[in-house]
């Protein structure tokens, strides 16, 4: 299993379509407050069809309580200032894919803490505006379970 976690998400209809994503695949998500939003907002009810109760999501107040409930879990972060490709990641099973909110992504704090190796992203052209989220954690979902042999899927 992969778990996919979002760092303060900000619009519903985004994390709607991610839980969606994390159903068809088999994903832990993990949801990073505070949110920009209530998980009963019907936007995210109408993203997320009635996938919520197919797959496992689990909230957290903050990021030191996100941290504190999986030690160990080992990160990648996507962000416009990663080095590295995205696909020159080695991904392994049980891996964290990090993804931060959509105003302005993860924060200097957090990637500080990682090793820049960790930090990933997906090509763009130069002068383009990020990516939207789900379309993001669509491209870096798909390719660790491509990596990892989409061990578990059709």
């Amino acid at each position: 299993m992969l778990h996919v976690i979002l760092y303060q998400p900000e619009i519903p209809p985004n994390t709607g379509n991610i839980i969606r994503l994390c159903a068809n695949s088999g994903s832990r998500l993990h949801l990073v407050g505070p949110l920009g939003f209530v998980l009963d907002d019907a936007r995210l009810r109408r993203a997320g069809l009635d996938y919520r109760e197919l797959t496992d999501v689990r909230q957290y107040l903050n990021w030191p309580g996100f941290l504190d409930s999986n030690p160990g879990l080992r990160l990648w972060a996507y962000s416009t200032r990663g080095r590295r490709n995205h696909s020159q990641a080695i991904f392994r099973e049980g891996d964290g894919l990090l993804f931060g909110p959509e105003s302005r992504g993860l924060p200097e704090g957090i990637l500080d803490t990682l090793d820049p190796d960790s930090i990933i992203r997906i090509p763009m052209q130069k002068e383009s505006r990020s990516l939207n989220l789900s379309n993001t954690v669509a491209i870096g979902l798909y390719e660790a379970l491509r990596q990892l042999g989409f061990h578990g899927l059709l």
